[in-house]
């Protein structure tokens, strides 16, 4: 079986508290868009793990899809062993939700797979326990995140008829990093009231980590200013960074970018 987990922007991002468990209190919209990974996985005695396109850093084991793999082998017995190909189009590490698009993937896959008939609140119990961003993926709609992101609420927004551009400079931002430049506090606007009202986005809707990234990465910041320049009428940081991201009226026809940039334009 195959599946193609997406990636999703962020309209808007408050850090509104720092948690005793070490995690941030967050205040978000997030939208999938259609930017893909391939994920396939078969039933095969001998089991495997196989990863194309970019290349992913780290030890394989802590890919969130073989964590999600052991987090069903843990509680349900007997499991047929599975051969895993990753298709890994979604740059990392990018505010894009890649890596967690693919864990939640992999858990609705194996449900499908092992006929195991679990509910979609049993999926998000189980990808909550992999990251903040991965219960979003499971029903894969536009929703509000607070908590560390696994409270969700579903909000009456689209963005059918908008044109997305979507740049990531290839800079990478730690989420460390990127929390320490920020200070938790109380958001001065009713997120649902603003994302009402799309006049009103330019202004009102902010993302807590620009502030300080911007000011340590000029080149990011230059993007969304040429986004807007270029006609976008609404233009943000998504996540943490380093991706930027415009959405316009119509598909601009002055825009040229760096050659080593990841670049994504889409008629949503």
């Amino acid at each position: 079986m195959i599946t193609f987990p997406n990636a999703k922007i962020n309209l808007g991002l408050h850090i509104t508290g720092k948690r005793k468990d070490g995690y941030h209190e967050i205040e978000t919209c997030m939208v999938p868009i259609p930017l893909f990974d391939a994920l396939e996985m078969i039933v095969d005695k001998k089991g495997g793990w196989e990863s194309t396109g970019l290349s992913i850093p780290g030890d394989p084991k802590d890919n969130l899809i073989l964590k999600a793999e052991k987090l069903f082998r843990k509680d349900f017995q007997g499991l047929p062993n599975l051969k895993i190909h990753l298709h890994k189009n979604i740059p990392m590490g990018a505010g894009l939700g890649g890596g967690s698009a693919d864990a939640a993937f992999a858990l609705k896959l194996m449900n499908n797979l092992f006929d195991l008939h679990l509910d979609d609140y049993f999926l998000v119990e189980y990808a909550a326990q992999l990251g903040s961003d991965c219960p979003f993926f499971v029903e894969n709609t536009p929703k509000i995140a607070r908590g560390r992101g696994e409270i969700l609420e579903p909000v009456d927004l689209s963005l059918q008829g908008s044109y997305l551009v979507l740049i990531h400079p290839g800079i990478h931002v730690g989420t460390k990093e990127a929390y320490a430049g920020v200070t938790p506090k109380t958001p001065s606007i009713n997120l649902e009231e603003v994302l009402a009202d799309k006049s009103r986005w330019k202004e009102e809707l902010v993302n807590d980590f620009e502030a300080s990234i911007f000011q340590s990465y000029p080149e990011i910041a230059e993007i969304k200013l040429k986004l807007y320049e270029s006609g976008a009428y609404y233009a943000a940081m998504s996540g943490s960074g380093s991706t930027v991201f415009g959405l316009f009226h119509e598909k601009p026809s002055n825009l040229s970018w760096k050659e080593e940039y990841f670049v994504f334009e889409k008629q949503l």
